[in-house]
């Protein structure tokens, strides 16, 4: 039997043998904010400075008032929309410009590079400044508020901006958004979270986990040390391929692709076979030379350890500020026990309770808050959304300033699954204009 897509996987990496490796940088047109002051991270490390990558549209007015800030989701570039630097079409095409979901006409737009990202912000790719060597897995763990603590320096230190009109987010941008009106709660009006959570639950962390061990089980990742020399793609490609499958749903693929096979004529293959698998193949093999492989393992770990609860972040700030501050390096020397961990049975399940969640996110108690909601979303299922929309509620229930909005888009309204927000534009672009706008 013959299996052509191991023959391409091992003919695309004998072509990187003698170099040269993946480009990993973002599109042309970008902006970089260079900060020179240490940035403490919430796990332990320091960064002693950083850039971010940024893009924008719009004009800011004279009072600096109409910023609205976009957060990407996991492998996003700051690229969200074409502009005269980069016409290239962006991520969120058709949902910013003149007259669209979000107005460039009204506001100023936004959007940066997560740091730990490779699209031009600071991660794992980018040279570490006291040795002029690649972080690789030196680099430290970083969270969705640290990511939130860079951006506001952006911000106030770059920009000028004090107050953001609007804090705009889908998945882990959703997330993003929250934190970051937890982390500077003045310095925000209105938060818009799509298909995001208040804190991640042990189905999207195991999802995530799966990926990452994939990837890290390619032997070209070599414990992420893999620069100038052959890249863990077929790792990577794997684990986007498992993505994949959380990001649509069923009811859409039973539509686009049902049972049938690529070509029914010849016989069955262990390679791909049916159309579902060409398209997951295809997906993997698009993205696993264009987004860092170490980039994804520390921004998806910074999805698992997201949680706004008021236990977490006490957790957190328990245990590692009050030791000190380690470099980057210094900061990922605690490593895992020599011996695995073994299952711990539960004696009493300690339940994640609301009350915890009321209680962190208790500084958006006066903004104006939308929630988008989608039943055929898999990784981060509309009940998330609901309870985010739930504890707001609860938050604000003695305040007439902040006000909560919930909309869920039900299967027969969208079968996209988690990427409706990357294709809805009527039922996710029309209630974010229409909140924005009134």
């Amino acid at each position: 039997m013959h299996f052509p897509c191991l023959d391409h996987l091992e003919k695309r990496s004998q072509s990187y043998e003698s170099g040269p490796e993946p480009d990993y940088s973002a599109p042309t047109g970008y902006e970089v904010f260079h900060s020179t002051n240490p940035l403490s991270l919430d796990y332990g490390g320091v960064l002693p400075e950083f850039d971010i990558a940024y893009e924008s549209w719009g004009k800011l007015n004279s009072d600096r008032s109409n910023a609205i800030l976009i957060h990407t989701g996991l492998s996003a570039s700051s690229h969200a929309k074409s502009h005269e630097k980069n016409s290239a079409p962006g991520w969120w095409e058709k949902f910013i410009g003149p007259g669209l979901s979000i107005d460039t006409n009204k506001f100023f737009v936004i959007c940066t590079n997560v740091v730990g990202g490779c699209y031009g912000s600071t991660g794992p790719s980018s040279i570490d400044p006291a040795d002029g060597q690649r972080y690789a897995t030196r680099f430290p763990i970083i969270s969705i508020q640290d990511i939130a603590r860079a951006q506001y320096r952006l911000l106030t230190e770059q920009l000028g901006i004090q107050k953001l009109y609007a804090s705009v987010g889908s998945s882990m941008g959703g997330q993003q958004s929250l934190a970051f009106a937890c982390e500077f709660p003045e310095n925000v009006g209105r938060i818009v979270s799509i298909s995001g959570c208040a804190r991640s639950h042990p189905y999207s962390i195991a999802m995530r986990h799966a990926q990452r061990q994939i990837l890290m089980s390619d032997p070209n990742w070599k414990r992420g040390f893999y620069y100038d020399s052959i890249p863990p793609h077929s790792g990577m490609k794997l684990a986007r391929e498992v993505a994949t499958i959380t990001y649509r749903s069923g009811p859409e693929w039973e539509m686009r692709f049902g049972r049938d096979r690529a070509d029914p004529s010849r016989p069955p293959a262990l390679c791909p076979d049916f159309l579902i698998e060409t398209y997951l193949d295809h997906q993997g093999e698009k993205w696993c030379l264009e987004y860092d492989p170490n980039s994804f393992l520390y921004v998806s770990k910074a999805m698992d350890l997201f949680d706004l609860g008021s236990l977490s972040r006490r957790n957190v700030r328990d245990n590692f500020t009050s030791s000190g501050r380690k470099s980057a390096i210094q900061a990922n020397e605690c490593a895992l026990p020599k011996t695995p961990y073994r299952e711990q049975p539960r004696t009493k399940v300690t339940s994640l309770t609301i009350s915890d969640l009321v209680d962190g996110m208790l500084p958006l108690t006066d903004h104006k808050v939308l929630v988008i909601g989608v039943e055929s979303d898999l990784l981060f299922p509309a009940w998330q959304q609901r309870e985010i929309a739930e504890v707001i509620g609860l938050v604000q229930q003695n305040n007439d300033k902040g006000s909560i909005e919930y909309v869920e888009l039900d299967q027969e309204t969208s079968m996209y699954g988690h990427d409706t927000f990357l294709l809805d534009l009527k039922n996710v672009g029309g209630p974010i204009k229409r909140f924005l706008e009134r």
